[in-house]
């Protein structure tokens, strides 16, 4: 993998996670003694992939992400800046403080805390192969797309997939489109959406490590077991 000079993660952490139903703000909720942003710094900085690893966080939570000592600790984080009430608006406000010389962009949920090493070294080389490059899973599911509580079609399995984080996109594209975006009101549900408007294409990288994104109480207690089941695959 080409050297790192030019790739920055914006760590997206603003959201304050209501559906976890925890009293501390979704990225600090701490999973197996660690908060969720730290793990997902810490996976960004071992897998040796990024230059700068930003943080986007509401800026009522910067003294709680100082208090853990990631800036000093880890090679690449700097401090937070300020995000927005929308993830476009916390993904531009990261953006916007990159240096000059960062030529592709990785945005990543900071509840997407298990992300492999492996993965994120394969979708930067994807995007910089491609220009733009997702994890994603396929579907296990067959999808039903439902109109006033009624299937109104079936579409086959195979051609789907659910898309993970990061997202890694050439700067100038991610740029441009989000100023498109904003321009044209509209709002993307994820970063890559924002360049397939673009015409630009984006390339699928399937995620080989479980890589869920903390939600729900229950998505806790799964990643819980996978770090659990990880801590043991080598025991007797």
């Amino acid at each position: 993998m080409p050297a790192p000079t030019s790739i920055a993660a914006l760590v997206l952490g603003a959201g304050r996670g209501e559906r976890l139903g925890h009293a501390l703000p979704k990225a600090f909720v701490p999973l197996a003694g660690r908060t969720l942003i730290e793990r997902s710094i810490r996976a960004l900085s071992d897998s040796g992939a990024f230059c700068r690893i930003q943080p986007v966080l509401a800026e009522s939570e910067f003294e709680r992400f100082d208090r853990l000592g990631l800036v000093a600790s880890v090679e690449g984080v700097v401090a937070p800046v300020e995000g927005g009430k929308e993830r476009q608006d916390s993904m531009w406000a990261g953006l916007a403080v990159l240096p000059g010389e960062i030529e592709f962009v990785a945005v990543h949920d900071a509840a997407r805390c298990l992300v492999s090493e492996g993965d994120l070294r394969a979708v930067v080389v994807a995007a910089q192969e491609e220009g733009a490059a997702i994890l994603a899973e396929r579907s296990r599911d067959t999808l039903k797309r439902v109109a006033g509580g009624r299937v109104v079609e079936t579409s086959a399995r195979e051609e789907y997939w659910a898309a993970q984080t990061p997202q890694v996109v050439r700067r100038d594209w991610l740029v441009k489109a989000v100023e498109a975006a904003v321009k044209a009101g509209r709002s993307a549900t994820d970063d890559a959406q924002l360049v397939e408007w673009m015409g630009h294409p984006v390339r699928v990288v399937e995620a080989r490590s479980p890589n869920p994104k903390i939600t729900r109480a229950e998505d806790l207690l799964l990643a819980e077991a996978l770090l659990g089941g990880a801590s043991g695959a080598g025991d007797d």
